[in-house]
């Protein structure tokens, strides 16, 4: 194998992380598992074909005996006990890493997916400030003088770091003259930097696995782990992962999951935006039942989105594991208070639901939240570090709770549709420009949110849905229509040189997807294209 690096020179400090050694690593991880994961992709796509034709899903039958047995996670180590309120964000730039980390927060989910846009700089950025973090170096300084330090006064954030999911690719770095997988990139060169400057100080490495769809990627990533602790001498089990249940086929595989990552595993998340995006996905062509109201409308009180959070908090309790919450996403207005008060009380209400639920902890995406987050979790924790003692016995999930899509209320409106279309282009436009964690109408918007937003454009499209409010029946002419109105609305919102480098190239991309008859799997594949 030959492993090369296309984008080196231009990037500050580069060297210190695309080293010969840690290149060395990343060409053995692709080695030994580039094609079981090109496999592992190859069988979504048969899977989902299968679930289309039936419209159906279910827990596996050749599983059952994993589900019925007496088996816990390894114990968590000390700094994973107590994950009441998790920051998340970027690891790129380090002002932001800095300010995370200092938030008060238990932990920070430092990002390298769905808030990261992956331009290479961004890449080697992240991992840069990751290193130095570990080490207590990292700082920054802004042009006005500013400066940005760890602070000593107080506990930092554990870092829990999230790479890349399976489908991306690193076009930056190539294997053989192929693009490099994403994860294994990601993975690789923290893992290399970063794993033993955690271990010295007792908070690492720590890691949360995205987009996964069944136990069989679980199985791969745990392999990825065996093999990175005895290619750097590490003890086996020093690594802990958290998994990501933001898929419809993964929510039927949890205890499988945490099976196979089980001498690694520290919990399972629940994410809100990227479950809807994949059931949309999963069952985009079964019909009616599985077309959803507006995104907005779709609460976590819904059905089948119950069904989903008990269930996961029973089967990550039941398994000696944390069971961790969904995303604030509101950004705080200082100059109109009165929104920010009926956010809060709103964010308060669903963290008193996932506190009182089971939950051990919960995730916001802005500093000034941290607080709301850690008095409703302290409120039912008190001096405990997590409930991972209360069982959840009375809980029975059927695959037919899991899937009663058309339980949820709310309506599909022309409001509606012209905010996703706003929000898929304003999002992509910034992502183009380097930026994953976009602000729009006070709400921290990230790759998952721009994807449920396109793909219910298309969903509507293709089940001709009629909208209440205007009785209008979504075609491609009306969405195209809507597309230009809300593109000539962000022109009048951006600057004139960012709407013609971004913004445009944004709405073209987001045309041809929504348009398309075919359904395009990642919204950020296509555009990760348009990246420099």
């Amino acid at each position: 194998m030959a492993i090369t690096v296309t984008d080196k020179a231009p990037i500050g400090r580069a060297d210190e992380i695309l080293t010969d050694e840690a290149l060395a690593f990343v060409e053995a991880l692709h080695e030994r598992f580039a094609a079981e994961r090109n496999a592992r992709l190859a069988a979504r796509k048969a899977r989902r074909d299968e679930a289309a034709s039936t419209g159906r899903l279910d827990f596996l039958p050749e599983t059952a005996d994993i589900r019925a047995g007496d088996w816990k996670v390894a114990e968590a180590p000390e700094p994973l006990l107590d994950r009441r309120v998790e920051m998340t964000g970027p690891a790129s730039p380090a002002k932001m890493a800095i300010n995370a980390l200092n938030s008060g927060a238990k932990v920070w989910l430092a990002d390298m997916e769905d808030a990261s846009s992956p331009h290479w700089a961004n890449v080697v950025d992240s991992v840069l400030n990751l290193r130095d973090a570990a080490k207590g170096t990292l700082s920054y300084t802004s042009p006005e003088g500013k400066e940005y330090t760890l602070r000593t006064d107080a506990p930092l954030a554990v870092v829990v770091t999230r790479p890349r999911g399976w489908h991306m690719e690193e076009r930056h770095v190539t294997v053989d003259g192929a693009p490099a997988v994403g994860a294994l990139v990601d993975f690789g060169l923290h893992f290399f930097h970063v794993a033993k400057p955690l271990i010295e100080s007792g908070r690492g490495p720590y890691y949360y696995l995205p987009k996964m769809e069944n136990h069989l990627e679980a199985r791969l990533w745990n392999e990825v782990f065996v093999f990175a602790q005895d290619y750097l001498g590490i003890p086996q089990g020093s690594v802990r992962a958290t998994v990501l249940i933001e898929t419809i086929p993964a929510a039927f595989e949890m205890d499988e999951i945490l099976y196979e990552l089980r001498d690694h595993a520290s919990g399972l998340n629940a994410g809100r935006w990227d479950y809807l995006f994949s059931i949309i996905k999963f069952f985009r062509d079964a019909g009616e039942k599985f077309t959803l109201p507006d995104r907005a409308s779709v609460a976590m009180t819904a059905p089948f989105m119950r069904a989903y959070t008990e269930l996961l908090v029973k089967t990550c309790h039941h398994r000696g594991a944390f069971a961790m919450g969904g995303m604030a996403a509101f950004i705080p207005n200082r100059k109109e208070p009165e929104i920010t008060a009926a956010a809060i009380e709103k964010i308060r209400a669903d963290k008193t639901r996932e506190a009182t639920d089971g939950f051990d902890g919960s995730w916001v995406a802005h500093p000034d939240l941290v607080a709301t987050c850690r008095e409703v979790f302290d409120a039912v924790l008190g001096t405990r570090p997590n409930q991972v003692d209360r069982q959840r016995p009375e809980v029975t999930v059927t695959a037919d709770q899991l899937l009663d899509i058309s339980s949820a209320e709310g309506q599909a409106t022309e409001s509606g549709l012209h905010l996703n279309l706003y929000v898929a282009v304003a999002y992509t436009a910034v992502w183009l420009s380097g930026n994953g964690a976009v602000a729009i109408h006070n709400l921290m918007e990230d790759a998952a949110t721009a994807e449920i937003s396109r793909s219910q454009v298309w969903q509507q499209i293709n089940n001709r849905v009629v909208l209440t409010d205007t009785g209008n029946t979504v075609t491609r002419e009306l969405v195209g229509q809507i597309l230009s109105e809300e593109t000539e609305r962000l022109r009048g919102e951006v600057d004139p040189t960012a709407f013609s480098t971004f913004y445009e190239p944004a709405s073209r991309l987001i045309a041809d997807i929504v348009l398309s008859e075919d359904y395009t799997d990642f919204l950020t594949t296509p555009a990760y294209e348009l990246v420099g």
